[in-house]
C-alpha cells in the first residue's frame, strides 16, 4: 500500500522525539538524494523514497513539500502509489547513470578491477529499473 493511501497519523499524536528523528533522517535521505544526482552509483530515487516514508510519518508540511518538487515528487509519488516507472524516468535514469559511470571509468579510474566493479553495479542497477513496470501514461 502506497503511502498516499496509507491513513496519517495525527501529528498531534506522534512522540515528539520520535517526530524530530523522522524529520532529521528524512532531512539526511534528502541530501543523500541530492548529491546523488551528481556522484555515480549513489542512488537518487531510494534516498527521495525514504525521505517520503519518514516525512509522511513526522511533518505534513515536509512531505507535501518534498512531493512538489518538481524533478522527483511527482516519480516518487507514483512510484509509491503503483510500484511502476514511467518510460521517460527509466530512460533518463540509466542514460545518466551510463554517463556517469563511463565517463568516470574513462577519466577517473585507472584500476581495471574498479572498473569492472563500477561495470557490474551498473548493469545490476540497470536490471533493477528495467524490472519495475513502465506506467503506460508518460
Amino acid at each position: 500500500m502506497g503511502l498516499s493511501k496509507q491513513k496519517a497519523i495525527p501529528y498531534c499524536k506522534v512522540n515528539q522525539t520520535k517526530r524530530i528523528i523522522n524529520i532529521v533522517l528524512g532531512s539526511i535521505f534528502l541530501v543523500l538524494g541530492t548529491i546523488g544526482i551528481f556522484l555515480p552509483l549513489l542512488p537518487t530515487t531510494p534516498f527521495w523514497l525514504l525521505t517520503a516514508w519518514f516525512y509522511f510519518r513526522s511533518s505534513e508540511r515536509l512531505y507535501k513539500r518534498a512531493m512538489a518538487n518538481r524533478y522527483f515528487g511527482s516519480v516518487v509519488k507514483g512510484f509509491m502509489e503503483d510500484k511502476s516507472i514511467t518510460r521517460n524516468t527509466k530512460i533518463i535514469s540509466l542514460s545518466i547513470m551510463w554517463a556517469s559511470a563511463i565517463l568516470t571509468s574513462v577519466f577517473l579510474i585507472d584500476k581495471w578491477w574498479i572498473r569492472l566493479l563500477l561495470l557490474l553495479i551498473s548493469i545490476g542497477v540497470s536490471w533493477h529499473i528495467l524490472s519495475f513496470p513502465t506506467k503506460k501514461t508518460d
